[in-house]
């Protein structure tokens, strides 16, 4: 049974609002997961190509290294959306406990599959 209401929409297709429903869970995730420095919560959305570059050594590092200069996440608000055949980047304004000013938190998703996977993330 074939019918075109039912096809999926490629993730670049999709609305802000949508994408942005996909992306604040992913994001919340990857916050909560790094602040309790839990491995396995904070890659379980990644593509292989990035749970090849984090190592749970090196994110126990990262996050140290950031919660002692920062402190941990504060608010998050969002700036802008990037879209390109199948993927899409969100940068969001990010505030710290400990440090003032304003940080950029991005994330980049891809569709793998039917799922959507982070292929690079960074808050700077």
């Amino acid at each position: 049974m074939s019918c075109t209401h039912g096809e999926k929409m490629a993730i670049e297709q999709k609305t802000d609002a949508e994408i942005l429903g996909i992306a604040n869970p992913i994001m919340d995730n990857l916050m909560e997961a790094s602040t309790r420095i839990d491995f396995a919560g904070h890659t379980r959305d990644f593509t292989d190509r990035l749970k090849a570059i984090v190592t749970k050594e090196y994110l126990e590092k990262v996050c140290l290294k950031y919660q002692e200069e920062k402190g941990f996440f504060t608010q998050r608000e969002f700036v802008a959306l990037f879209r390109r055949p199948g993927a899409v980047a969100v940068v969001w304004k990010q505030g710290f406990t400990k440090k003032e000013g304003e940080f950029v938190a991005e994330i980049l998703i891809v569709e793998q599959g039917s799922r959507f996977l982070v292929d690079h993330v960074m808050v700077w």
